[in-house]
């Protein structure tokens, strides 16, 4: 599965630097993100619950932070296990310039997925990955910059931090093996 997009957020680019680099941010703003744990200045742990329909898992991962190049880009490696539910692994890169009104955020995401979860179409996981990448986008403007959430809703589609697309990518992946354990597709 292959992402790219970009968003306008009203904040300055130092200020989305600091915010894609705070775990407690990114937890409050990711769907089903239940820890954030810093191991290192460039590793961190994650767990993630994530339902569809009857069915219900927690996935834990891990990101890995590379090509640091504050607070204009740096590139994310992740892998996560939901078990019998599969696994997923992939890099995202994501570079922030400024723009009117604020910062530009764009990203380029890859992963694979492994498991039950590989069973599932791609066009349902990548509606998925989606979907989770727009609630991430609203929660962080809405938590960032609350005045401007109708500007933001209007605005381009966003790209995903790399923090965010490691782990909008594991809850996917998670999803996806759900979704094809519930239907029986596996």
């Amino acid at each position: 599965m292959d992402m790219t997009g970009e968003q306008l957020i009203a904040l300055p680019q130092q200020r989305v630097w600091e915010a894609l680099n705070d775990p407690q941010i990114l937890k409050d703003c990711i769907p089903g993100c239940e820890t954030m744990e810093k191991v290192s200045d460039t590793e961190y742990r994650v767990v993630l619950s994530a339902a569809v329909g009857p069915v219900k898992a927690k996935f834990s991962g891990k990101l890995l932070l590379s090509d640091l190049n504050p607070p204009n880009a740096y590139a994310l490696n992740f892998e996560g296990s939901g078990g019998a539910a599969g696994f997923g692994k992939g890099d995202c890169k994501v570079t922030l310039s400024a723009a009117d009104g604020g910062t530009r955020l764009a990203y380029t995401a890859h992963a694979t997925v492994g498991g039950k979860l590989a069973q599932v179409g791609s066009r349902l996981i990548d509606g998925v990955a989606r979907k989770m990448a727009d609630d991430f986008f609203a929660r962080f403007n809405q938590r960032l910059v609350p005045s401007a959430q109708p500007a933001a809703a209007a605005a381009p589609k966003a790209k995903i931090p790399l923090w965010a697309w490691v782990l909008g990518i594991i809850v996917l992946l998670l999803l996806a093996l759900f979704l094809a354990k519930s239907t029986g597709g596996y």
